[in-house]
């Protein structure tokens, strides 16, 4: 932490004061390669079909159906991840 005392300016002190309390995290996918992407991209693309429902349906009246709507999405893509197939996770789920 020796360059906080480099720059007179607030602002860059606090920034400079986050990325070195952050250091450990930033560059993770360096570590782990292939196994922790760089980008949130992935996490963005899973968001998307719930984006989308919400948009067209202009939105859930119920609190319910909302959350059951999360429930399902998130039961079926971590289903996804290990390779498995959505009816049938679906099947499982219920059973």
């Amino acid at each position: 932490m020796q360059f906080l005392e480099v720059s007179s300016c607030s602002i860059a002190r606090e920034l400079i004061g986050k990325i070195a309390r952050a250091r450990d995290q930033l560059l993770v996918f360096c570590s782990f390669p292939r196994e922790v992407e760089p980008t949130n991209n992935g996490a963005e693309r899973a968001l998307r079909p719930a984006v989308i429902q919400r948009k067209v349906t202009n939105g859930y009246r119920a609190m319910w159906a909302a959350e059951y709507e999360t429930a399902v999405r998130s039961t079926v893509d971590t289903a996804r991840l290990a390779g498995a197939g959505s009816f049938q996770t679906i099947l499982q789920t219920i059973a």
